[in-house]
């Protein structure tokens, strides 16, 4: 019998650490060898063991998943991750990951892109592939999304999203957790920091650009 695959979960939220250890434990091909809250962690674990995949959560204290890639280099990357949007998607990849797969993903299915990662594949959940192929195709353009998004913060980029989408101020406040005042600011510096002048014209750019 092979020895099981040894995995290192990254992830900030303590809650969904446990759960996917809880999942992964119940299987005896993998191992969970240790878990992180954030960069410093993340990187110092990657050194004190020896984990075959590292799963890995996008927005992360301390700089994000690219920088653990930057940081600890070595073992294979799967991004594991909220996150379904192409500048997210697209910039994991060009850090380093083999795959990128979004938490609605099932027990089962985390096992088997694990398996695939290790072995060398690369693995996308369905949707988050066509992102990936259109930008080595160059339907994105991927130099200025990153450009255009650099300017953000990731708060700005949350309200950013949500906006785009279609939710009014007070439905981003609930979903952010954050007052209907200050989402109103958020909205005003990303206009401003994208030269645009209406939320119509957001959500084109946005839809542009593949980020809703």
């Amino acid at each position: 019998m092979t020895e099981p695959v040894k995995v290192l979960i990254v992830d900030d939220h303590a809650m969904f650490r446990r759960g996917v250890r809880a999942e992964l434990d119940a299987d005896p091909t993998v191992t969970v060898v240790a878990d992180a809250e954030d960069v410093d962690t993340a990187v110092a674990a990657i050194g004190a063991g020896t984990p075959d995949v590292v799963l890995l959560d996008v927005h992360l204290p301390g700089g994000g998943g690219v920088e653990v890639m930057r940081r600890a280099p070595g073992p294979l990357f799967l991004a594991l991750s909220v996150s379904d949007a192409a500048e997210d998607v697209i910039g994991t990849i060009r850090g380093g990951a083999r795959g990128y797969v979004t938490k609605t993903i099932t027990g089962p299915e985390l096992v088997a892109a694990i398996h695939r990662v290790a072995t060398g594949d690369a693995v996308f959940s369905p949707r988050l592939a066509g992102f990936v192929l259109d930008a080595f195709a160059g339907a994105i353009d991927v130099a200025s999304v990153d450009e255009d998004l650099d300017r953000l913060t990731e708060r700005e980029r949350e309200v950013m999203r949500l906006i785009a989408r279609g939710y009014s101020y007070k439905e981003v406040a609930r979903e952010l957790f954050i007052s209907i005042k200050t989402v109103e600011t958020h909205m005003s510096s990303v206009l401003r920091k994208l030269q645009l002048s209406s939320r119509h014209e957001l959500t084109r750019w946005a839809s542009d650009r593949r980020l809703l």
